[in-house]
């Protein structure tokens, strides 16, 4: 069933966008600013295929390296691509609707959704975004047009924590949905089994996509700072359970540590960003900090 479109004309919903916009924009202009250019531009050439020299030809693309084997004249051909095509993937999963502080991880992620659509649009680029939880919930087609930054606040500001999650499942079937080469942008807590999850990473890598994995975790996922006896409700499937938590912080905290860890080298093996961004740090600083070591790497 497709998701509820929100009402832009309810007061709460434009102010929530309004919000969300405002703050997006201070984070993106920030980067920019720092920069010479962006990570992210426009247009570029692909080689395409060779053919064979005929008079009148710009000699400028002649392939001497063919020439040099074959002793005949062939040029290359390239094909324009107009438009870095993007797609965000915001996980909508009960359990990101957990949070220790101020805001929840959803919240987190939806501003690291608006800011990344920002950033795109603002180079002439396409953007869509894709909300899910075992499922697919909401999909925006990835344009570069006018509007289509309501459309993506709209989306966020629309989108509710809730079911399980099956990320594995949905990343493999938005693998075979994107079928033009473009950028991956997925932003979630990733609580999905490693190897299932990294076969899905590799789906997309498969298909000639550019992933980044934003994982978002809250701080006291990280640090476990519970010292008094805790009643902890756990979300999707898991059932509420009352200890003490400092006698098991120290298991808590390596099978965590080994879970990231695992995540982390395997996005690394398969050439794919990864960037993990907890709740008690201010976003602009950690995403300015992405940005600027890939810009630094030389990649779009």
């Amino acid at each position: 069933m497709a998701a509820k479109k929100p009402d832009f004309l309810d007061p709460k919903v434009l102010n929530k966008i309004t919000r969300l916009d405002l703050k997006a924009r201070h984070i993106v202009e920030g980067f920019v600013a720092g920069m010479h250019k962006s990570p992210y531009h426009g247009f570029s050439v692909e080689f395409a295929e060779h053919r064979e020299y005929t008079p009148g030809d710009d000699l400028k693309h002649l392939d001497w390296k063919v020439f040099g084997r074959s002793d005949r004249l062939f040029i290359k051909e390239y094909e324009l691509e107009t438009n870095l095509r993007s797609h965000i993937l915001l996980d909508c999963s009960e359990s990101m609707d957990y949070g220790s502080g101020e805001s929840t991880k959803l919240e987190l992620a939806c501003l690291i959704a608006a800011s990344m659509a920002h950033l795109i649009l603002r180079q002439q680029d396409a953007v869509g975004i894709v909300t899910f939880d075992k499922e697919v919930r909401s999909f925006v087609p990835s344009h570069s047009g006018k509007g289509q930054m309501s459309a993506v606040l709209g989306t966020l500001s629309g989108a509710k924590a809730a079911n399980k999650t099956d990320v594995s499942t949905v990343f493999h079937q938005l693998a075979e949905r994107f079928t033009r080469k473009g950028l991956v942008i997925i932003i979630s807590d990733l609580f999905d089994d490693p190897d299932r999850l990294l076969k899905s990473l590799q789906h997309f890598r498969h298909r000639r996509q550019d992933v980044i994995v934003f994982h978002v975790l809250d701080e006291y996922e990280v640090t476990f700072p519970f010292q008094r006896m805790t009643l902890f409700e756990g979300l999707e499937e898991y059932p509420k359970l009352l200890v003490d938590p400092r006698a098991l912080r120290q298991a808590y905290l390596e099978e965590v540590e080994r879970f990231v860890s695992r995540i982390k080298r395997g996005c690394v093996l398969n050439s794919i960003d990864y960037a993990q961004i907890t709740t008690d740090r201010p976003l602009d600083i950690e995403l300015t900090k992405y940005l600027a070591g890939r810009l630094a790497l030389g990649r779009r």
